[in-house]
């Protein structure tokens, strides 16, 4: 089977060589969503959990788009710029995603263009 390459408005139209979402094998990939508005494409710097809010909607705008959704999620890694916001970032994660949780990774990097968060995430169709 080969891929297909996803793509929304609903979320931000990329500026780079990489595609929202790829779709193969039963299996949609996410790109790393950052805070931008999808509307403007803009940057959207605010609080650690308004910037995770947009990027985890960004998320979930990809993932419909390719028909399926964040109850489908199986893998998710998280790039924080700063691990004190771990704490932060379960509480809004158990927001958007439903039990059984998915598989979770969370690295401490520094997320392109001064965003405090990044995620991306694997999930069935």
């Amino acid at each position: 089977m080969g891929k297909q390459a996803v793509f929304t408005p609903n979320a931000p139209t990329p500026k780079a060589p990489y595609s929202q979402g790829i779709v193969a094998n039963g299996f949609v990939f996410v790109s790393g969503q950052v805070a931008i508005d999808p509307q403007t494409g803009d940057p959207v710097h605010g609080t650690f959990e308004d910037e995770l809010r947009l990027a985890l909607s960004n998320l979930k705008a990809i993932l419909e788009a390719a028909g399926s959704g964040l109850d489908k999620v199986v893998k998710v890694t998280v790039f924080l710029a700063d691990m004190t916001n771990f704490p932060k970032l379960n509480e809004i994660y158990r927001e958007f995603f439903p039990q059984p949780y998915p598989a979770r990774t969370t690295i401490q990097a520094q997320p392109p263009g001064g965003f405090q968060v990044e995620v991306e995430c694997i999930a069935t169709l």
